[in-house]
């Protein structure tokens, strides 16, 4: 009987936690995978952005846009929202020659899918050392394609 009350309370814990509940890995969000991203307004049009299943992210671009300063990749995070997905990743960026901190940007995104296609708008946000806005918001647009084998 307490062998039988003892697992009776690990299945319903079990239940109530999210990780015991989540999809199976062949049921992925379609978002999840590798993107060619195309960002017109940007410094550098075109980035790489890979979406995870645990809901983090990558995006990645050459930080050529501008010879005064450097960024670093972003990293972020992202939800789907009914037949959308919200995300926002950060990145540091630095001057190029004194090598001193320029901004932390912050850049949020909301995306809609269609098969190997995204689409969408975002804003950046750009801040100081001290968390004061110095540029923003900015808004652009998003498109991009899947990377397939």
């Amino acid at each position: 009987m307490r062998r039988s009350l003892i697992a009776s309370f690990f299945l319903a814990a079990c239940l109530f936690t999210p990780a015991c509940r989540q999809s199976p890995p062949n049921q992925l969000h379609p978002i999840v995978g590798t993107w060619f991203v195309k960002t017109p307004e940007a410094p550098f049009p075109f980035h790489m952005f890979t979406f995870h299943a645990d809901g983090t992210m990558l995006q990645s671009n050459p930080d050529a846009g501008d010879p005064r300063t450097s960024d670093s990749n972003g990293l972020g995070v992202w939800v789907a929202e009914g037949g959308k997905v919200r995300g926002k990743f950060v990145e540091v960026t630095a001057d190029r020659t004194t090598r001193n901190f320029v901004s932390r940007g912050e850049i949020s995104f909301t995306l809609t899918l269609a098969g190997n296609n995204l689409s969408g708008p975002l804003t950046a946000n750009f801040y100081d050392a001290a968390g004061k806005l110095i540029s923003g918001p900015l808004a652009a647009t998003l498109t991009g394609e899947r990377v397939l084998p």
